[in-house]
């Protein structure tokens, strides 16, 4: 009885230690942001140096298509847009700090239908929300830039719903990391993150 009662302790004090350390807790809080701003390498560089980001995934959505891959959407022929699946802890970052990073960091929010030397559709403005609260969020945030004239020209970016998310290809994951020095990258995308460092350095990770 009295062995028993010891391991029936034992247990409890285990579990008392995993909800005391947040054992899965976090992935339970995790949410899920979903933008579009040009080529995906340079967006998913920036949004991976955002304290409070856990993962960043390349991909495409908004399309019609019931698949997506690299060839297909550069094509043009899916309706896809090149994205990035942001994954953040809100009680480290807020969807309106990442709101704030993707308007004033990652691209350019009033070049219609490209971004820097990309043309298409694919490489378009978009923001797929995943809920109400993020339309809301989404919609306020670029009434007040539009408000303020924050920008010359209008801001295109679209603020549709998030159907499918499909992760691109390995070789798109994590690009610029893995090749720092390529001339895309070093000419279009690492100006980004030092105007992340620049603009955000308590964000900058």
């Amino acid at each position: 009885m009295q062995t028993k009662k010891i391991r029936s302790y034992l247990l409890c004090i285990t579990l008392g230690m995993m909800l005391s350390l947040g054992t899965g807790a976090t992935h339970a809080a995790e949410q899920i942001a979903v933008f579009a701003g040009g080529c995906f390498w340079g967006v998913d560089a920036v949004f991976k140096h955002v304290k409070g980001v856990t993962d960043v995934l390349s991909g495409y959505a908004g399309g019609s298509a019931a698949t997506a891959n690299y060839r297909m959407v550069s094509n043009g022929d899916t309706g896809h847009a090149e994205a990035v699946q942001v994954s953040f802890d809100p009680a480290k970052v807020s969807y309106q700090t990442l709101l704030k990073v993707f308007f004033s960091v990652a691209h350019d929010p009033t070049q219609l239908n490209r971004q820097g030397p990309d043309y298409g559709t694919q490489y378009r403005s978009a923001i797929f929300y995943t809920g109400m609260e993020q339309q809301k969020q989404a919609k306020n945030y670029i009434d007040k830039l539009s408000s303020t004239h924050t920008f010359d020209d209008p801001i295109v970016t679209q603020v549709v719903p998030l159907a499918k998310f499909y992760p691109a290809e390995d070789y798109h994951q994590n690009y610029l990391a893995l090749h720092p020095n390529q001339p895309y990258i070093v000419f279009h995308d690492k100006p980004k993150l030092e105007q992340l460092r620049r603009k955000f350095s308590e964000l900058y990770q």
